[in-house]
Formats: structure tokens, C-alpha cells, sequence
């Protein structure tokens, strides 16, 4: 497993799996069950780094000012590259919400674990 060092502000993209009736737009490598009520598919989430917790763990924000927590090796989590940061910039959380989260020192919504097990 590759451990990337993750820095206050970096962006990052999380692949998240998800399962519904009807994917949405932005869903990629949809697959139907085997019986065709559901569909499996992956989605992109773009992400800002608020900080390093623990050597292994990072804690994110999303546009909307959640927070995350996710392994910092885990394979679903990865810095974006250049192309995606001019192409998505849209979906990327800015600065306000980053320093909002950090001088609340807690999340605006609520807070989830994304590959934490």
C-alpha cells in the first residue's frame, strides 16, 4: 500500500462505491445486480485536506463544509492532478470553508468516516 503525505489544503479526490436505482449523472462504471433492481457504480468526491490526525488518518471537507475521515493510505483516496483542479474547480471546497471548519474546530454539518474500518 502506497502512503501518500497529505497537507493542510491539498485537494483530493475520493472514489466513493455506491448502489442505487437510478445512478446519477455523474456516476461512472455502472454495473446492474444480478437480478436488476440495483445498480453499482463509482462517483468522484472532491475534497479539501483540513488536516493530518494521526500518521494514518486525514481529516476532510467537503464543498458543503462536512467533515471526513479517511485512512491517508487508503487506495480510494489520492491527490488531484492538475487537469482536475482547473476542470473541477467548481466541486472543490474553497478557502472560506476551510478556515470556517477550522476556527469552528468542528464540522458545519456533521461528521462521517469514509474507509475507516
Amino acid at each position: 500500500m502506497r502512503k501518500q503525505h497529505y497537507q493542510t489544503g491539498d485537494l483530493v479526490v475520493y472514489t466513493m462505491s455506491k448502489q442505487s436505482a437510478h445512478p446519477g449523472p455523474r456516476a461512472r462504471s455502472v454495473h446492474p445486480a444480478e437480478l436488476g433492481e440495483d445498480y453499482s457504480y463509482l462517483v468522484d468526491k472532491f475534497w479539501m485536506v483540513v488536516k493530518s490526525v494521526d500518521q494514518d488518518k486525514v481529516q476532510l471537507v467537503t464543498r458543503t463544509g462536512k467533515t471526513r475521515m479517511c485512512r491517508s493510505a487508503d487506495p480510494l483516496l489520492r491527490k488531484a492532478n492538475w487537469w482536475q483542479r482547473l476542470r473541477y474547480r467548481h466541486r472543490f471546497p474553497n478557502e472560506q470553508v476551510l478556515q470556517a471548519v477550522q476556527t469552528s474546530g468542528s464540522a458545519i454539518n456533521d461528521t462521517r468516516t469514509a474507509g475507516l474500518k
